[in-house]
């Protein structure tokens, strides 16, 4: 839905730090996209690094799971206000996105209560039956014709429906080029989406319109930071208030390495903005990216001074301290992040599992506590299974417990000759 990361060429965390700040921003649907272009960074850089894959695979989930929650609000608004046919659409869409079994059978129940024409009454419609008897066999052909276009409409509709209700309008007022180029956004074809988008802007060229948002976006993802640039700034002139182009005009700030800049715009945030976890996180953000690790510490330290415990703000701490090498402090923020979890009975993340173990086996404490978590780790994410084998015989070999030790070893070797095979 536009807003699509520009983290070309670098690390997947910066895809998956938009994707936070956009989830953080109750924007679940880009947040899938950020975290979809994590995911596809990964699969370039470090296709072996599962943990981290899982990690993300399990945000896009919690998204798509949020964002199927919207939707079925929305169908049960558009039912009560009696557009029963658009509440079929929106209950469709959560169907296909969530993997709750609980949340799939109310849906479901929406539809069965719901006033939603079913097919076969309208295609067992006497009426219906006779005029199709008479007509041409050339409108089956147009019916065939015109479903592409349904889907898009649909899609369209679909990805508007979760922007605020004032935008909604605008952007389904802009027409067809700008329809076009909005879908090719999300399909991450930004050729395409920059050619309509364009076209759209000289068609509705309005200085404070939308357009422009979409199209730097476009523009970002081609490399034309320039463009993206000026477009973003001249954007936020008149919307000084939308935290996506803040979000994009840092990562074009980013990218450029003209950090400075990041840091002059974020102090310009409106208080709302500059209070809320995205704003945090954009400006730790900026100083991490400019190797500015001491400042980054105590910016994110400041924040639990006075707010209180966010995960993503913990995440970015984490990684600060590791950036700085200190390693034990890491490794306490990753603790608590599974404390947390556990109090609430979430699941725990196993990046966070992998990373705290990891940082407990490199200093030496090799303790049943940090087996059992790699012996997690290896049923949650097989493709890992015999780095995590072998880290837990060695645990046991420090132990003294030579026979587990030898036995895990086995296990691991096992792994190994399976992966070989199979590549």
């Amino acid at each position: 839905m536009g807003l699509l990361s520009i983290f070309s060429g670098k690390a997947p965390e910066n895809y998956e730090q938009k994707g936070d700040a956009l989830f953080e921003a109750n924007a679940y649907g880009k947040a899938v996209v950020e975290y979809q272009r994590a995911l596809d960074r990964l699969g370039r850089t470090s296709p072996s690094d599962d943990g981290y894959r899982q990690k993300l695979q399990d945000k896009i989930r919690t998204s798509r799971e949020n964002l199927a929650l919207e939707h079925q609000q929305t169908a049960e608004n558009l039912m009560e206000a009696g557009h029963d046919y658009d509440a079929h659409q929106y209950i469709e869409l959560a169907l296909e996105l969530t993997e709750d079994p609980e949340l799939k059978n109310a849906l479901e129940q929406q539809l069965q209560t719901g006033k939603v024409p079913e097919t076969e009454d309208i295609v067992n419609d006497p009426v219906e039956v006779e005029i199709r008897e008479h007509e041409p066999d050339y409108q089956d052909e147009q019916v065939e014709d015109s479903l592409d276009v349904d889907e898009d409409d649909e899609h369209f509709a679909a990805l508007v429906g979760i922007l605020p209700d004032d935008v909604q309008d605008i952007y389904l007022g802009y027409g067809e080029d700008f329809k076009t180029g909005y879908l090719a956004l999300n399909r991450g074809d930004f050729e395409t989406a920059a050619k309509h988008l364009a076209a759209a802007m000289e068609a509705h060229p309005d200085p404070a319109g939308y357009i422009s948002l979409e199209l730097a976006t476009a523009r970002l993802n081609l490399g034309k930071h320039d463009d993206a640039r000026r477009l973003l700034e001249a954007f936020l002139e008149h919307h000084p208030d939308a935290l996506p182009a803040y979000q994009l005009l840092c990562e074009v700030y980013w990218e450029t390495k003209a950090f400075d800049r990041a840091e002059e715009l974020l102090a310009s945030l409106p208080p709302d903005l500059e209070e809320s976890v995205a704003g945090y996180l954009l400006r730790g953000e900026t100083l991490f990216q400019a190797e500015k690790y001491a400042d980054a510490k105590s910016f994110y330290r400041g924040f639990f001074k006075t707010y209180e415990w966010n995960e993503s703000i913990a995440r970015g701490l984490a990684k600060t301290h590791e950036a700085l090498g200190e390693m034990a402090n890491a490794r306490n923020i990753y603790s608590e992040i599974m404390a947390q979890c556990s109090s609430c009975h979430a699941r725990i993340d196993p990046y966070i599992k992998q990373k705290f173990a990891d940082l407990s086996f490199a200093s030496g404490l090799n303790t049943t506590a940090v087996l059992e978590l790699y012996l997690s780790l290896a049923s949650e994410v097989p493709q890992n299974a015999a780095e995590y084998y072998q880290k837990i015989s060695r645990i046991y070999s420090a132990q003294g417990n030579l026979e587990e030790a030898r036995r895990f070893q086995q296990i691991s070797e096992k792994y190994e000759n399976r992966d070989a095979v199979s590549s």
